[in-house]
């Protein structure tokens, strides 16, 4: 895990007659700004090299803070740091635990049951409508009625999916049989459960574990872990917990300006940035990331792990029931 408090951009460009290559990199330290431009000047360097010698690379690297970022270091505002453990701002601007060691999962209650739902009513009108046209031989009423039946497939698919989920007794139920079954044959896990807005999140507690460990990919695929966030944990080699509220969730309907949030900020609009900060911040005091609900397992506690879930249940406010999530 790399979480870098120096950023730099270095552009190098190749002329020739009828021929111009323009190539764009990177540069990150947590020394010095000194240190990040040494880096994007060798890293600029050596790309324009190798695409002159023929291979294939991107001329320039995308500046996203997170989510999509490959090759790249977790491109956000460093907030703390703790040890290991790092707080960031996101692109977005709620306060994240981005941690090398302590085992986060978040699930979704609706991770694409509905989707997939939605896609097979598709699948299976589609099949009908072209029976009926073979049948019938005649493609019109066929395609009318595929057309007049595709405008209720969304709402009918989200009932289908509601019920079903109803009928196994919800979606906390359903995941709670889902972590029950994992620590089933796991006697040494422990596990502490949160409540979030959407879902539930969970930590790893009876020792620390390496994000591209075959046991953690086990986990997330048992327990039903976001597929965006696996695959991030292993391209940035760490776990993530979001802390603070999502801004959308206590009323700020406006983005983090300037768009689109990536770090560092021109000193010339980092004003934009404060006082928005300041407005979402005031607001955000109010509400918790997550509930704590209870640990469940071996009861086994790490001592590399206790500094984490005091961090967290702290910035968190994991136990203040009294606040609600968001």
């Amino acid at each position: 895990m790399i979480v870098p408090d120096y950023w730099a951009e270095a552009r190098k460009q190749h002329r020739e007659p009828g021929k111009q290559v323009t190539v764009r990199r990177l540069g990150w330290s947590t020394l010095s700004q000194a240190d990040a431009l040494e880096m994007t000047e060798a890293r600029a360097t050596e790309a324009l090299a190798r695409i002159l010698s023929g291979e294939k690379l991107d001329r320039r690297e995308r500046k996203t803070p997170y989510n999509g970022a490959s090759g790249v270091p977790i491109r956000e505002e460093v907030l703390s740091r703790h040890g290991d453990e790092v707080i960031t701002r996101n692109s977005y601007g709620a306060h994240c635990l981005n941690t090398p060691h302590a085992l986060f999962a978040d699930i979704d209650f609706d991770s694409g049951g509905h989707c997939r739902t939605t896609l097979a009513l598709i699948i299976l009108l589609a099949v009908l409508s072209i029976f009926a046209g073979f049948h019938f031989h005649n493609w019109g009423l066929p395609f009318a009625v595929f057309v007049f039946f595709l405008l209720l497939v969304d709402p009918l698919a989200s009932f289908i999916h509601r019920a079903a989920r109803a009928i196994r007794g919800g979606s906390e139920r359903i995941a709670r049989r889902r972590i029950d079954r994992f620590l089933a044959t796991r006697p040494a896990w422990n596990l502490r459960l949160y409540r979030t807005p959407g879902g539930m999140r969970l930590l790893a507690t009876h020792q620390a574990f390496e994000p591209s460990a075959p046991e953690v990919q086990e986990f997330f695929s048992a327990v039903g872990t976001d597929p965006v966030y696996v695959r991030m944990c292993l391209n940035q080699q760490c776990f993530r917990a979001r802390l603070t509220a999502k801004p959308w969730r206590i009323g700020i309907s406006s983005h983090m300006r300037p768009r689109p949030g990536v770090w560092p900020v021109d000193p010339s609009r980092l004003h934009l940035r404060n006082e928005w900060i300041a407005r979402y911040e005031q607001v955000a005091t109010g509400f918790a990331a997550c509930h704590f609900l209870e640990a469940i397992g071996s009861g086994t506690v790490h001592d590399s792990i206790r500094s984490v879930i005091d961090l967290h249940d702290r910035e968190s406010k994991s136990q203040h029931r009294d606040l609600p999530i968001a």
